[in-house]
């Protein structure tokens, strides 16, 4: 089994990462899920998103990977039923306790052990699989080595899962203090604002008031500000240790986002892309520069990040029908005529052509398409289908926290 797993904030992202190639997703419910609200369903919602999972023939892991309070385990026992009893394929946790209490209430569903664990070692996912996990997702802190001899030392049914894109966090997967300091917003409960991607400045004592920013070059560290992984250019590697599941990361990303990355890794895993193209197109979404993580080892040297986010392309509508050689496109940024635009749509590589024409709901041509969520038809050469995206590249810009 090789799996590709993506995240999914709203139903929007559900629908994108299904017809774009996921195998699975993974989504959070009303409870302990260890995202904003925002990212999370209510059960209705959530109903709502399995089964249309599940009309894809794919799966779905719903996440309860919060540390529970005391107040909160008597109320796992309860949820975990619900879970099961709408069809939820596996339940994601870290807290060992609230493990323990989905297993004695559901004995069947399956339970995968969250990243937030930082299980790093065989002995650890042995323990985790004797408690009823059938799934561990490894810390990112892992190298290949590690991971090929942790693969070699566990039971064979037992699932190996590991990030290969997205954020990474400054602390031990996760279990970061920082946010709570700083804004009384605990990261372990959900509630990260992501203070370790904030602009720093340095203040001597006897200097108030000047400000010297925190830089990096070839003699001198960051403070903060990880990378974000990036493992297209070995994937393969990933897999030959013993991984089955390759998860992406991103529950707070927009389906843009989640479309543009599962795409590239399903084309790289079945082989229908290049890597220079998969990776090519990993640079049409908005992201910090790109690293490697820890899958070779901290001598691994990677590029300097002075706080950037890497912009090259804009996300500008989603095509809604197509027919007679023009798309109706629902605006989501400014384009205009003459802009070179792409149309990325499951199953081919991206289609680039030269915008000739816009036309506005009444018949009108226009010159562009200037307002949000605006319906226009547009002229295009090849057909699309109700979901499909179009965006334009940029020169490549940074932005600055």
């Amino acid at each position: 089994m090789k799996e590709l797993l993506a995240p999914a904030g709203d139903m929007e992202c559900v629908e994108a990462a299904m017809r774009y190639g996921a195998d699975a997703i993974y989504l959070g419910g009303p409870q302990m899920q260890l995202r904003a609200d925002k990212a999370g369903f209510d059960m209705q919602g959530l109903t709502k998103a399995l089964e249309l999972v599940h009309s894809y023939g794919k799966k779905a892991y719903v996440t309860v990977n919060c540390f529970a309070k005391n107040s909160e385990i008597e109320s796992v026992s309860d949820y975990a039923r619900q879970l099961h009893e709408i069809g939820v394929d596996a339940a994601i946790v870290s807290d060992i306790g609230v493990l323990a209490a989905v297993k004695r209430a559901v004995p069947d569903l399956e339970v995968h052990i969250s990243t937030q664990a930082n299980c790093q070692n065989y002995s650890a996912a042995r323990v985790y699989y004797d408690m009823g996990a059938s799934r561990v997702v490894l810390g990112r802190e892992m190298t290949l080595d590690e991971i090929a001899e942790l693969r070699a030392k566990t039971p064979k049914d037992l699932t190996i899962e590991a990030f290969v894109h997205g954020a990474m966090c400054m602390s031990y997967s996760g279990r970061c203090l920082i946010s709570s300091y700083l804004n009384n917003r605990s990261g372990n409960r959900g509630e990260c604002t992501q203070p370790c991607r904030w602009k720093y400045y340095l203040v001597e004592e006897k200097r108030p008031g000047v400000y010297l920013p925190v830089i990096e070059d070839e003699a001198g560290t960051a403070v903060l500000s990880s990378h974000d992984m990036c493992c297209i250019d070995f994937i393969d590697k990933i897999a030959e240790a013993g991984v089955e599941s390759f998860k992406i990361e991103g529950r707070m990303k927009t389906a843009y986002y989640v479309a543009t990355v599962v795409n590239a890794y399903r084309r790289r895993l079945d082989g229908t892309s290049t890597a220079e193209y998969c990776r090519e197109e990993l640079e049409c979404v908005t992201h910090r520069p790109y690293s490697t993580g820890f899958y070779y080892g901290y001598e691994k040297k990677n590029p300097n990040n002075h706080g950037e986010y890497i912009r090259n392309c804009t996300f500008v509508g989603t095509v809604l029908e197509s027919g007679d050689g023009y798309l109706t496109v629902q605006q989501r940024n400014n384009f205009k005529v003459g802009q070179t635009l792409e149309l990325l749509t499951p199953g081919r590589e991206a289609y680039s052509f030269t915008l000739s024409e816009i036309i506005d709901e009444n018949g009108e041509k226009l010159e562009a398409a200037p307002h949000p969520m605006m319906k226009v038809k547009i002229p295009c050469g090849i057909d699309a289908n109700p979901g499909d995206i179009l965006r334009r590249k940029e020169s490549g810009f940074y932005e600055q926290n």
